[in-house]
């Protein structure tokens, strides 16, 4: 049981992060593939290539949220940090401003959101010559992704589901559910969603693929007032019968604390799982602290106790010599505290388009949430400059 000590450790963590981390912080780690193909998306591409690294290795591509870089992204979420001991490679798409002045993949746009055509071909062909390059095994390609970088997991999944064995869509979006800006925030919120059957049929209609299909890990924070946690539901939804999975899931476990719901293919094979994270707001779930720790905490990165990029690892077999049993729950009583994170609140850029850009679009999150707990909390929190 962590103390409250602990919890107030994490969030004084949060709180004094400065994660102004510019393209520089880190590029002594990245090398950047050139001359990959076409690119008629016109990203850049950076790679990680851990000294572990051994031949027939798997390969993780990462997809950065709005305002984000690929170095920013990866010191929040730790991904090359997992690389150096787990030894898998690493490749880092990277959105330019002359495609979006907010830094977002373009996952709305339908040139860019279907095979063999813009911003999704110009990772196809990243992921094609780190394979040809590194010896890569083409059986264990995988994606994840923040946000817009979520929603364009869910294209890549979607329009090459012969390239990956698996995904991970953190506060994201399910696939072809937007094609023009207006779409776009309207999903964000949780509105106008079409049917799971219709997105179901999106993912059938987007190539003459006919499976076995990449397993799926999603994660959203159950007060993201960014990205509505009803989008979760949709992407569960929608590969839900391309699985042949039940409606209803098929285990429901608590995971540090928090719901893990999960459901299996025909065979009994775990498919999709889907963690809830009860109050954290717009963000990539962190576990920074202890000898397991991984990740920085800072915007949209949130330590909120349990690793995402840990447990996607481990959906994903990626994990050597773990002895961590998902299924020992750790469940205590800073479950409670975990409702009452003072979660950072939301700003414009991250959550697929820019707030900036939707007059609709609130610029903060909801009030940090108190649920009731004491004031010795509260007080905790104030003296941590947490709390106003």
């Amino acid at each position: 049981m962590r103390k409250l000590s602990d919890t107030i450790a994490r969030l004084t963590a949060m709180h004094n992060a400065a994660f102004e981390v510019t393209d520089t912080a880190s590029a002594g780690r990245f090398s950047e593939l050139r001359d990959f193909g076409s690119n008629p998306g016109m990203l850049k591409a950076l790679t990680y290539l851990p000294k572990s690294l051994g031949g027939n290795a798997p390969l993780v591509v990462v997809l950065h949220g709005c305002t984000q870089s690929a170095a920013g992204y990866d010191i929040g979420a730790g991904w090359s940090e997992m690389a150096d001991l787990q030894g898998f490679a690493l490749l880092f798409p990277e959105q330019q401003r002359q495609n979006n002045p907010n830094l977002c993949f373009n996952w709305f746009s339908p040139e860019d959101s279907r095979r063999g055509s813009g911003e999704a071909l110009s990772i196809r062909q990243m992921i094609g010559a780190v394979v040809d390059t590194y010896g890569i095994d083409p059986s264990r390609i995988f994606v994840t992704g923040l946000s817009a970088g979520g929603a364009m997991t869910s294209v890549m999944l979607a329009t090459y589901p012969d390239v990956f064995a698996g995904g991970a869509v953190i506060a994201g979006l399910p696939y072809g559910c937007a094609a023009t800006i207006p779409q776009a925030f309207d999903r964000m919120r949780g509105q106008g969603m079409p049917r799971e059957a219709r997105l179901s049929t999106m993912v059938r209609d987007a190539t003459d693929h006919a499976g076995p299909w990449p397993i799926l890990s999603v994660w959203h924070g159950s007060g993201d007032a960014t990205v509505n946690p009803a989008n979760a539901t949709s992407i569960v939804g929608q590969w839900r019968a391309l699985h042949g999975a039940n409606v209803d899931p098929d285990l429901s476990e608590p995971v540090d604390g928090y719901p893990r719901r999960v459901w299996h293919d025909q065979e009994g094979r775990e498919v999709i799982e889907e963690y809830s994270i009860t109050g954290m707001g717009h963000g990539t779930p962190l576990d920074t602290l202890g000898d397991d720790g991984c990740g920085r905490a800072g915007p949209y990165m949130l330590d909120v106790g349990i690793s995402s990029t840990r447990h996607i690892c481990r959906f994903w077999d990626l994990l050597k010599n773990d002895a961590v049993d998902p299924r020992v729950a750790r469940v205590d009583s800073e479950a409670a505290d975990r409702q009452v994170v003072p979660l950072r609140r939301a700003s414009k850029g991250d959550g697929g388009l820019s707030a900036a850009d939707d007059p609709q679009q609130r610029k903060t999150s909801p009030a940090d949430q108190t649920n009731g707990i004491g004031r010795v909390i509260e007080d905790a929190l104030r003296a941590a400059g947490l709390m106003r």
